[in-house]
């Protein structure tokens, strides 16, 4: 058999080897007659480690070594993993050939050696990450910018034991590039979630993978790189004193009403108990003026970034339980029993996914039970799902996930759908979606996961349990407005009514966004709502004090 290698690169081979420290195993997956690529990848990996006395190379079955297959979690061959005096979880997936040679290359060498390469501060950056990380570079051979971040992710790996890092062939695997819709290489997937496209910096790339691993460590290290470049001006909110205005929500309408008081020349406390709000569950906005096509998140971390520039007050991730009057101020109480004080409010706490009340619930949330389709639609690759709902989001939700699911269970309690006639067809027509109308769920199963739901019809006469691996709740949103209810008269959706200046019955607060009786539910709708209602508090204050601020 013709040799892989040539004369030429085995001489350049050698004299990288020649930096080797210690031993290193290449441990190779493979399967017969199963992967074109296989018996060329066992090819090179042979010819590589006859160049140096401190490779070996250990050929393993996929399926006859199943136990070391799972134990090294490989899952698809051709497989090669750098292992030294453990595993530092480095992996190729598909054929080293081309740019991605150098690659195999730089990931011995690294193990070898024990120098990860990285700068000392970049290094220490990835240490911070403290949850399990599993990366996938997904490229092309003959990509000159893809090794850039296939080492980088090695390099994560390599000095963290809680990341793991995949080299992934676009080409050999079709099914996964599908999948994560890559379009341009090299393409970074995070816990199997698409992060982003391109060879980023690498202070860039692990500040965007711990967006989506670590969210509560990328806050603390971006409100801090922010800080020290002067592109952060916003303080901690302190229950001592009294501001001008307290905003309630870290929504679009929470985050506009902060950013034009503040501008007024307000000294403005922000209360929100979760960032961005409801965009953060969208994975793309299209129609945000200006914005031609956006991620959800991104938009929200705009916002944030823009009013941050100001020197706004501001506690994240605290939930607002009571907001009451006390004499000509208003009291603004955290969970954690803290009080704030405000001469007027803003109230823009939005809604919150309604959920079944019934057994399983709470136990399932985050571990089979989800609330977005289009962010974790992908997590339930060829497995069963229910999606429990009639109206439009149950819908979008059961399109969000034909791609992905084996199949999926569409639960609705009454006898017709709430939905724009274009969906129910796409559902109808689906061979994979099976329809349970006029069904309740009465209770989630399982032990440590969620393992199925049990159905009731709604005339009590037919009961049977369902197997699936996730269930998505599209049972409609309620507002977060229970810490206003004892201020006002709500209606009956439980909204807060407003008058056109975003004004309530009481004086002084104010309310806008998702949480009010605005009709339609927008994200530039909430924007223009806080604005607004910033604008009124402006003017209510001002009548408070004449002539001043």
């Amino acid at each position: 058999m013709a040799s892989y290698l040539s004369d030429a690169v085995k001489k350049e081979v050698r004299t990288h080897l020649a930096r080797l420290d210690r031993p290193v195993r290449l441990a190779y997956f493979t399967q017969k007659n199963a992967c074109g690529a296989c018996r060329e990848q066992q090819l090179l990996l042979e010819e590589l480690t006859a160049l140096s006395p401190k490779l070996t190379l250990e050929v393993r079955e996929l399926v006859a070594d199943a136990p070391e297959a799972k134990r090294y979690g490989v899952d698809k061959v051709p497989a090669t993993l750098v292992l030294g005096d453990k595993d530092y979880g480095i992996r190729f997936y598909g054929l080293t050939g081309g740019y991605e040679f150098g690659s195999l290359l730089e990931a011995i060498v690294m193990v070898s050696t024990g120098k990860s390469g990285l700068d000392p501060q970049v290094e220490a950056l990835a240490r911070r990450i403290a949850v399990s990380v599993h990366l996938e570079v997904m490229v092309t051979l003959t990509c000159p910018y893809c090794p850039n971040m296939v080492r980088l992710a090695h390099q994560l790996a390599f000095v963290n034991d809680r990341i793991r890092a995949d080299m992934v062939d676009a080409a050999e695997f079709p099914a996964l590039t599908q999948r994560y819709g890559v379009q341009g290489v090299p393409r970074t997937v995070v816990n199997e979630r698409p992060a982003f496209e391109g060879a980023l910096p690498a202070p860039e790339a692990v500040m965007e993978i711990l967006k989506l691993a670590d969210p509560p460590v990328y806050e603390v290290l971006d409100t801090a790189m922010r800080t020290a470049q002067g592109q952060r001006k916003a303080t901690e909110a302190r229950p001592e004193g009294e501001y001008d205005l307290v905003v309630v929500g870290a929504g679009p309408a929470a985050m506009a009403a902060a950013l034009y008081a503040v501008r007024k020349g307000r000294r403005v406390a922000v209360l929100g108990a979760h960032p961005g709000g409801q965009i953060t569950d969208t994975a793309i906005v299209e129609n945000y003026l200006g914005m031609m096509e956006i991620g959800g998140s991104e938009l929200a971390e705009t916002f944030r970034h823009h009013l941050e520039r100001y020197p706004v007050a501001e506690r994240m991730h605290a939930r607002v339980t009571e907001v009451r009057r006390s004499a000509a101020a208003f009291e603004v109480q955290a969970e954690d029993g803290v009080v704030y004080r405000g001469r007027s409010v803003v109230y823009a706490a939005g809604k919150q996914y309604r959920r079944l009340n019934i057994p399983g619930e709470s136990r399932f949330i985050g571990h089979g039970i989800a609330f977005c389709a289009t962010c974790d639609a992908p997590l339930f690759q060829d497995k069963p799902v229910a999606v429990v709902g009639g109206g439009n989001s149950a819908l979008t939700a059961v399109r969000d996930l034909r791609r992905y699911a084996r199949e999926i269970h569409l639960i609705h309690v009454l006898d017709k759908f709430q939905a724009d006639k274009v969906l129910i067809d796409e559902v109808h027509a689906a061979p994979n979606v099976t329809v349970h109308m006029q069904m309740e769920v009465r209770e989630f199963l399982g032990n440590d996961v969620l393992s199925g739901v049990r159905l009731t019809s709604v005339d009590g006469k037919t009961r049977y349990d369902l197997r699936v691996d996730g269930v998505f709740l599209e049972v409609g949103l309620v507002p977060n407005t229970e810490p206003v209810s004892r201020l006002l008269a709500l209606n009956a959706a439980g909204e807060i009514p407003v008058g056109r200046d975003q004004s309530t019955v009481v004086p002084g607060l104010f309310a806008a966004g998702d949480a009010t009786d605005q009709r339609d539910k927008q994200i530039i709708i909430a924007a223009g709502d806080g604005a607004q209602a910033a604008l009124s508090a402006d003017r209510f204050l001002a009548q408070l004090q004449p002539g001043g601020k």
